[in-house]
């Protein structure tokens, strides 16, 4: 696997800092479409190799490792005029170099390789650290969030310098790597700032819950994001506290460590979850979701010897991924998924082999076998392994971060190697929170008199639960099952429902009643002072004046019905139905191409059905299937395409079906939209009763619908799945060459139907300040998901759709809707399936530059 991403990487996008393996090709900041923060990694150093540099070593790949050093020395520079992420260049560059630099000097030591080798590594290091150490100057000694490489975080020229917040993490994830450039080189310099930084943060600590906040003013100390807990944002701070005392054997990193453990388990820890809570009231929860990054935890729990919650958590953990095949970026407390992206991250497989480090027991092997299985089965594309853009369709996204390199092959080499397979002691080392290696020896390296030593003795008390001897702690084989079983049940159990407040009397429209292409709902709306503003983006926004009322009560009435709209948006929030998958699974595709596609109100329900719909795909005529349909012959047993617009959704549905189609996908006729950008919705029905759909209908939006044309387009015969998740394309072989035949299903039910019936507009991003109406005489707006009518259209032709877009505040930018996995069928061998998917690239970048 590891060979797998690297040799792709080597291949196809080296000296670009990542691999783009959908596309095969690297990711060079400025040639692509940006994605924000996440950008700030690239700094045009070849990130991946520095990167994947200690990896190397640890997987016996020592020839590579010497190459690959080379490479870094005759390739890399690293004065480029770009603006980097001071917090990632820190831990995946500087990291990455003293990781190599470790292995270097260790394999030189051995005598039979890297002979040539004198500390040229290092001395890029030491570089790297001069080009960061502007960013510390600061008044409080935390550093800005960016620098730039070449000119600093001063002047006009560095593009940077004018930030006032960081993440906690981002200031408090330096010692490691900072403390070990001091020490190796002589030069305290780098030591005396991280140590500073760590000091204003311990400072700024909440005094009477000792917690910190996430996000921090870098100059006057103040913190900006009060809430506080383990994942995003402050992880990696109470990580290099207790590695740092295991490192440098300074007790006061210790002792701080111990103290924040204590506030954690306190207040954030509720076995088996971690939720965050505000630090100056830690008894209330700040969010009722977790994100992924905290699946180190367990990890950092067994370095400190406290393995009963860190069991717990981890089985929760595990539960989440066999639901989702992997931890989705974010999840309810009833382990839904609230952000449903996955970028290959390693943090849940670093704990999986702590926990057996510290357990022996084989019950973490069958974690790491299922973590292994499903990079294979639902990631690994021909170019490498592919992030997942969504783990409940398994869409995928074009980006293989370095880290994915970095940490993931080592923690999973180390978890399944027996002590022979290792080329040395992984115990002479520590795992910065990248995986890159530092030798323990640097403990006792000189270091500077100007930086004070805290070797003061501390009580018993921040000992005791260090370090504990697992044989003894569990006396009893089955103890560890024991703490498991519960929070098996618990993931297992169905999800509570949402109930809502009763309202202040019942206004003339309740939200849940209204139709937008209604003009007796329209005219109530008028009446109560609710106007509708159609938006560019086919959106309908709701805004309320309640001076333009016809009267008081009715101005109350709108106030309420704005009140019920936002209600109603966090109820759909929760009860939302996931995007639906159409994957391509004839010739040359295999089920390698996922497409996200938004369900309909009507029809049948894909999620009722454990084969799905396959079918051929042929486009109705006429395409925007208002009409009855003049090519019934090719329709009929097959999925119809049409173009969205002129009618209703169900009337589209009705003409195709009475033409004998077995399914429909509606295509936006929205120029350049995209799942990537724009939200999620469901088809609405046309106000009446839609019993008689009893079809899937399926939306996509213009850019997805786009490669399912050109598909149609170059080879004529396209098959189709659809579904409410893409199928593993291993596990069933003969389902390749099997006969198309219409799938039944049972029709939806009444009462599901009606939880979104025809155009309940409620949009799901409402944000705080639209949750709060006050006063008749305010202005209240309400953004909605609905389709404007066309110009020549009436009002009833209008097309409602009911918003089921997730929150947008993700961190990392999605970028594209690819093929996924390869896999091979029974009558074909592997080699030939490589070729056609060679040749199936060139075809694709022939269309479009950009996507497949």
């Amino acid at each position: 696997m590891f060979d797998h991403a690297y040799q792709n990487y080597m291949d196809h996008a080296y000296p670009a800092d990542e691999l783009m393996p959908l596309t095969c090709r690297g990711r060079v900041r400025g040639l692509e479409p940006s994605r924000g923060d996440v950008d700030d990694a690239l700094g045009k150093f070849s990130l991946t190799l520095i990167d994947t540099l200690d990896t190397l070593v640890l997987l016996n790949k020592t020839t590579e490792f010497e190459a690959a050093v080379r490479r870094v020395l005759s390739d890399v520079r690293l004065d480029n005029d770009i603006v980097v992420s001071v917090f990632e260049t820190n831990i995946r560059v500087l990291g990455g170099l003293l990781g190599g630099h470790s292995m270097a000097v260790m394999l030189k030591e051995g005598g039979q390789h890297m002979q040539w080798y004198q500390d040229e590594l290092l001395h890029m290091a030491k570089d790297l650290g001069l080009r960061l150490l502007p960013a510390f100057n600061t008044s409080s000694g935390l550093p800005y969030p960016r620098v730039n490489l070449k000119y600093g975080v001063r002047g006009p020229e560095t593009r940077t310098g004018t930030e006032t917040d960081t993440c906690t993490a981002c200031a408090g994830t330096i010692i490691l790597e900072f403390a070990a450039l001091s020490r190796f080189t002589g030069d305290p310099v780098f030591e005396a700032h991280a140590r500073r930084a760590l000091d204003f943060l311990w400072e700024k600590r909440q005094r009477n819950s000792n917690l910190v906040g996430t996000t921090i003013n870098i100059h006057s100390g103040e913190w900006v994001r009060r809430d506080s807990g383990v994942g995003a944002g402050i992880d990696s701070y109470y990580e290099y506290l207790l590695k740092a005392y295991i490192l440098l054997g300074d007790d006061l990193f210790l002792e701080r460590f111990n103290i924040h453990y204590a506030s954690i388990m306190k207040y954030i820890s509720q076995p088996p979850l971690l939720l965050d809570v505000h630090i100056h009231k830690p008894l209330l929860p700040a969010r009722t979701w977790m994100d992924s990054l905290l699946a180190f935890f367990p990890g950092l729990q067994v370095l400190k010897g406290d393995i009963r919650p860190a069991i717990e958590t981890h089985e929760m953990l595990y539960q989440v991924t066999k639901k989702h095949n992997f931890l989705p970026e974010a999840f309810t407390t009833d382990f839904r998924v609230h952000w449903a992206q996955h970028p290959l991250r390693p943090e849940f497989a670093e704990s999986t082999y702590f926990l057996y480090k510290a357990t022996g027991d084989p019950y973490y092997l069958e974690a790491g076998r299922t973590i292994l299985d499903n990079l294979n089965r639902f990631a690994r594309v021909p170019c490498g392994f592919a992030a997942m853009k969504d783990v409940r369709t398994g869409s995928h996204e074009d980006r293989m971060d370095s880290f994915f390199l970095a940490e993931m092959f080592k923690y999973l080499f180390l978890l399944f190697a027996e002590a022979e397979d290792l080329p040395f002691d992984v115990e002479d080392y520590i795992f910065t929170t990248e995986a890159h290696l530092l030798p323990l020896s640097l403990s006792t390296a000189p270091h500077s008199s100007s930086i004070p030593s805290n070797r003061t003795e501390l009580d018993d008390s921040n000992f005791d639960w260090t370090c504990p001897n697992t044989r003894l702690l569990f006396p009893d084989p089955a103890y560890p099952g024991n703490l498991r079983d519960p929070i098996r049940s618990a993931v297992d159990k169905s999800c509570p429902r949402f109930t809502r407040e009763p309202g202040m009397g019942r206004p003339p429209l309740r939200a849940q009643d209204f139709m937008a292409n209604n003009p007796e709902h329209l005219e109530l709306l008028r009446r109560m002072g609710v106007s509708l503003i159609h938006l560019k983006d086919g959106r309908v926004q709701l805004v309320q004046h309640a001076t333009q009322a016809v009267s008081a009560v009715a101005a109350e009435d709108g106030v309420r019905f704005m009140q019920e709209m936002m209600e109603l948006s966090s109820q759909q929030q929760k009860e939302q139905l996931p995007p639906r998958a159409i994957q391509i699974v004839s010739h040359p595709f295999f089920g390698r191409v996922v497409l996200t596609a938004g369900p309909a109100q009507f029809g049948t329900d894909l999620s009722k059905s454990s084969t799905g719909l396959r079918g051929f795909v042929t486009v109705a005529e006429p395409y925007s299937g208002c009409a009855e349909i003049t090519n019934a012959e090719y329709v009929r047993g097959h999925i119809a395409l049409l173009q969205r617009g002129q009618c209703m959704f169900a009337e589209k549905a009705r003409h195709i079906q009475k033409a004998g189609a077995i399914g429909g996908i509606v295509i936006d006729d929205n120029e350049g939209s995209s799942s990537d950008t724009a939200p999620l919705f469901q088809m609405a029905g046309d106000g009446r009763s839609t019993d008689d759909i009893t079809m899937p209908l399926l939306f996509l939006f213009h850019k997805e619908g786009n490669i399912l044309l050109e598909a149609l387009k170059e080879y004529r015969e396209v098959e189709v799945l659809l579904s409410d998740k893409a199928r593993d394309r291993e596990a069933k072989e003969d389902c390749l060459t099997e006969a198309t035949t219409p799938t039944s299903f049972e029709p939806i039910s009444q009462s599901q139907e009606s939880k979104l019936e025809l155009g309940k507009l409620a949009p799901e991003e409402v944000t705080p300040s639209q949750g709060e109406v006050g006063p008749v005489d305010q202005d209240t707006s309400l953004a909605e998901e609905v389709r404007p009518p066309e110009e020549e259209a009436s009002p009833t032709e209008a097309e409602a759709e009911a918003d089921l877009a997730e929150s947008k505040e993700k961190r990392d930018s999605e970028k594209r809707e690819e093929p996924e996995g390869d896999t091979d069928s029974s009558s074909q061998s592997v080699d030939e399936l490589m070729a056609d998917w060679r040749e199936d690239l060139e075809v694709f970048q022939q269309m479009e530059k950009d996507e497949l």
